[in-house]
């Protein structure tokens, strides 16, 4: 009789610690906070450190008005990626899921699921809105590129480079169509297929730059990881003044490209992402 009670505890605390770990993997399977670089040391719970093979980019805007908000993008690749989940948080402002596979919780942002990848790639869509107040704000996140074996051996992670947002004060109209400074923006969807669109800024002539490039062209123009010329957006003079162009990459292969804008000394480049 002794032993038979032994045997049935013995039992009873191996079910209550199935159902513990159970428990734990199923809860991580609809998404956890917390594992950012803002607060947190990573997702630990599939692997202790993070692996540099998985990448984890956060792309959109890199400025704001204050109260603005704008679509940012979140892309996981490499690892074993039969499914890929992601932790976001912010500095300051506001995170909101744009569809139905992240949630918000304690002002972050988790998967609701493991999402399967389309085109080598995992991305989460998601709005920012900025504070009331000017300044630079950072969104941190993680992503995760699991196997999606029902057990946490064999999973990666990594963090994202964190998005660092200039948020400013809107002051006027003619601010807006006269920037003070050059800017070459994240185009924007990123990802996308088949296309996308890219703004750039070339600033006012009262710009000590300008007043000595006055006159001079603009280019804007697409290459591969290589280094070959795809396409030629813009090859023309142009007055001070905020642009945007299409990019339409119908003949183009998955992969990252760069699109570079340059006057006369002046140059800047973007990677921008086409998922099939």
């Amino acid at each position: 009789m002794h032993n038979s009670t032994k045997q049935n505890a013995r039992l009873k605390l191996g079910l209550l610690l199935i159902a513990a770990s159970s428990v734990v993997f199923y809860s991580y399977q609809d998404g956890i906070t917390g594992k950012t670089l803002k607060n947190g040391i990573g997702c630990d719970c599939h692997a202790p450190s993070p692996f540099a093979n998985v990448s984890v980019v956060i792309s959109g805007p890199d400025e704001l008005k204050t109260n603005g908000t704008a679509v940012y993008t979140l892309t996981i690749s490499g690892g074993p990626l039969v499914r890929g989940g992601t932790n976001i948080a912010v500095s300051s402002g506001t995170l909101n899921p744009i569809s139905g596979d992240l949630r918000r919780e304690s002002g972050e942002l988790t998967h609701i699921a493991p999402k399967e990848p389309v085109g080598g790639s995992v991305s989460f869509e998601f709005n920012y809105t900025a504070p009331a107040a000017e300044g630079q704000q950072t969104i941190f996140a993680n992503g995760n590129s699991v196997n999606f074996n029902g057990q946490e051996t064999g999973d990666q992670w990594n963090f994202a480079q964190s998005k660092v947002i200039n948020v400013v004060m809107p002051t006027s109209i003619e601010d807006e169509s006269l920037p003070l400074s050059f800017n070459l923006y994240q185009n924007y969807p990123n990802p996308f297929n088949p296309s996308t669109k890219i703004k750039f800024s070339i600033p006012t002539e009262e710009h000590p730059f300008m007043r000595e490039a006055r006159g001079m062209l603009v280019t804007l123009k697409v290459y591969d990881m290589l280094g070959h010329e795809i396409a030629t957006l813009v090859n023309e003079k142009k007055s001070p003044g905020t642009y945007e162009v299409e990019f339409a990459a119908d003949n183009l292969t998955s992969g990252i490209y760069v699109y570079r804008l340059q006057t006369g000394n002046f140059v800047d480049t973007q990677k921008m992402v086409l998922m099939r």
